[in-house]
């Protein structure tokens, strides 16, 4: 592994996108908690909302303003250039990702997103991975609620249960929020796009090399009521599942034969069968053009919640590993998942990236891989429950 030097480069971080909805948000939690000495700047396409935000961030009189473009490379090159950490917001990704990606590996900028997109994860790897290996850029996708809960959750059970012997994990999410125009454009952009996915995990597996002597799965599993935690357990085919197989794979500590299924957990029956009917009937519309337009149409990218409602949001995912003869029971809990906490989790990755002593790893990475204990114990100072409930 190769690395370039990154320490005179003008800024620790930069945050890309910085004027969207969870942009804002994650530049606020900036503005609050960043260390003294933090050297950070925001960026985007207008400079002059640049500018106005910073006015309205306390506190931020030498954070930077830098302006790119996702239509211009050369000003994302330069961007990459200028940071060592290069967080973004700029979604659907993989409309406006790839080239950000492109930039940071080849300038050996860490760089981080908040990507649920299956198809753009995996084209990333195929075509960045190496790169990035060459020059020491750490590309770790998925840093907000799409998957630290689940990523961190399942790499916290694991180290509560024996080494060495076969483990399987449960994970059962519960939440009550609502989402932004942007979330709300990346799903459906997926939902369409079933044919695309699937040829870009094709393409990913016939680069990604095998497990050795070692096994990982993430079966699908089937709806069932889930005595354990008192709900019924519906499959989420959401990317955590895919995250959380990805550190299994590349950590020894979740031993040589690893499992993983990942439900949303709905205590009433009535709730859970409507919940699926609703998903399945959006995904047959995401695929009618006209249908998909009207839907995009109901709420835009870059609208959200209110704080009022944020504020009364919450999210839970309760654990259930066994191994070795022990079973334990964790939760990883919170506030608004999809905007106040994810802002949380985001900013608190780039800082642990740009501040913290992690393990010797570049490439394409998760959050376990690349941050593990020390994202841990940040997200627990930050008021993210990480707890042991139960052992047997």
């Amino acid at each position: 592994m190769g690395m370039l030097n990154r320490t005179d480069r003008p800024y620790d971080i930069v945050l890309f996108g910085a004027t969207g909805f969870v942009g804002e948000l994650t530049a606020e939690y900036l503005a609050a908690h960043a260390p003294d000495g933090l050297r950070w700047a925001i960026a985007g396409r207008s400079e002059e909302k640049l500018r106005r935000l910073r006015e309205r961030l306390p506190g931020a009189a030498d954070v930077g303003v830098l302006r790119a473009d996702v239509s211009d490379p050369a000003s994302l090159r330069e961007l990459a250039g200028h940071a060592r950490v290069v967080a973004t917001t700029v979604g659907p990704y993989v409309r406006y990702g790839d080239a950000l990606v492109a930039a940071c590996a080849e300038t050996g900028s860490d760089y981080l997103d908040l990507t649920g997109e299956p198809e753009f994860v995996d084209l990333t790897y195929v075509r960045h991975d190496a790169r990035a290996r060459e020059t020491g850029a750490r590309l770790v996708h998925a840093c907000g609620f799409d998957s630290v809960p689940h990523d961190l959750g399942v790499y916290f059970t694991v180290r509560q249960l024996p080494e060495g012997v076969p483990l399987a994990v449960d994970g059962f999410v519960t939440a009550d929020a609502t989402f932004s125009g942007g979330t709300f454009a990346s799903a459906l952009g997926q939902f369409a796009r079933g044919r695309q996915m699937r040829d870009a995990a094709r393409e990913r597996r016939r680069h990604e090399p095998r497990l050795v002597d070692r096994r990982a799965v993430t079966p699908t599993g089937a709806p069932r009521f889930a005595g354990e935690v008192g709900a019924w357990a519906l499959p989420l085919p959401t990317i955590d599942a895919q995250v959380v197989r990805r550190s299994a794979k590349a950590l020894d500590r979740y031993g040589p034969d690893f499992r993983y299924r990942h439900y949303a957990a709905v205590r009433r029956l009535p709730v859970a069968l409507g919940g699926v009917a609703a998903v399945g009937a959006l995904v047959a519309a995401a695929q009618v053009p006209p249908a998909r337009r009207w839907l995009s149409g109901r709420l835009e990218p870059g609208e959200g919640p209110s704080p009022e409602k944020r504020a009364r949001s919450w999210f839970s995912v309760r654990f259930v590993g066994e191994g070795g003869g022990r079973k334990v029971f964790t939760e990883v809990s919170g506030g608004d998942p999809g905007y106040d906490e994810t802002a949380k989790m985001f900013a608190e990755a780039a800082l642990s990236l740009a501040l913290d002593d992690l393990p010797p790893v570049a490439g394409q990475v998760t959050t376990a891989v690349a941050m593990g204990d020390a994202l841990t114990g940040r997200l627990r100072a930050a008021g993210i429950g990480f707890r042991v409930a139960a052992t047997r």
